[in-house]
């Protein structure tokens, strides 16, 4: 056979074939693929992708949150409440312990009008002018030893308020929230109220203890004045007859 019948031929069977494939039934083909429901599948499960990380995301930063408020409301572990506490009653006892005159008005007052008196009569002898002058001393000494006694507690109190400070200035540089920041920071400021509060005690001793000085020297000029009235009585210690 003629090799041009023969390629006639082969064409022929294949176009035979392709029609015989067109001819095919419906439900014996193959699934027809179609992009643009294709791309709108693809970018539904973006979108709903997207919605999951968006609300992992959030529930993330809820958890931080969360977290961030648990630190900030973390307790400082570091205290000096109760050694300031005690440094101020130990300044407070040494205050109740004053001697001769005591820091308290009425008894203040009762005091001076015993030891202090606005004039001598001339029946008093020498004796009970010195008697009065040793108690007015004996105050005016127990007054300073007293201004001793305080300044010596309160430069022992010193001492340890340095390293009370340090602790507190280290709390507070290594605070893990705003509650220990702010707990650190209170107790900083008590420590300077403490401090204040020990100065003013000693300016009030010191001050008590010069003030009654004072009043001594005074009073001793005031009795020694009298002591030479009562000495030289009314002038006339001899009367001719």
């Amino acid at each position: 056979m003629p090799s041009k019948t023969i390629r006639r031929f082969a064409m022929a069977l294949m176009m035979t074939a392709s029609l015989a494939g067109l001819a095919v039934p419906a439900s014996a083909q193959l699934a027809v693929f179609d992009p643009t429901n294709y791309a709108q599948n693809i970018l539904q499960a973006t979108r709903a992708l997207q919605t999951i990380n968006n609300q992992i995301q959030s529930l993330q930063n809820e958890a931080q949150m969360i977290r961030d408020m648990a630190t900030q409301l973390k307790r400082l572990d570091v205290s000096a409440l109760l050694k300031l506490n005690k440094d101020i009653a130990a300044i407070n006892d040494l205050m109740k312990e004053a001697k001769g005159i005591a820091f308290t008005l009425s008894e203040t007052r009762a005091a001076l009008k015993a030891q202090f008196p606005q004039g001598y009569d001339l029946s008093i002898t020498g004796k009970g002018l010195a008697g009065q002058a040793e108690v007015r001393w004996q105050s005016a000494m127990d007054a300073f030893q007293q201004t001793l006694m305080v300044q010596s507690q309160i430069s022992e109190a010193l001492q340890a308020d340095a390293g009370t400070l340090n602790d507190l200035v280290r709390a507070s540089e290594n605070a893990d929230g705003g509650l220990q920041a702010q707990q650190a920071a209170n107790q900083l400021s008590a420590l300077v109220a403490k401090q204040q509060m020990q100065i003013t005690t000693l300016m009030a001793a010191q001050y008590r203890a010069e003030a009654l000085d004072a009043a001594r020297r005074a009073e001793g000029e005031a009795a020694a004045k009298a002591a030479t009235k009562i000495f030289l009585g009314s002038g006339k210690a001899y009367t001719a007859q």
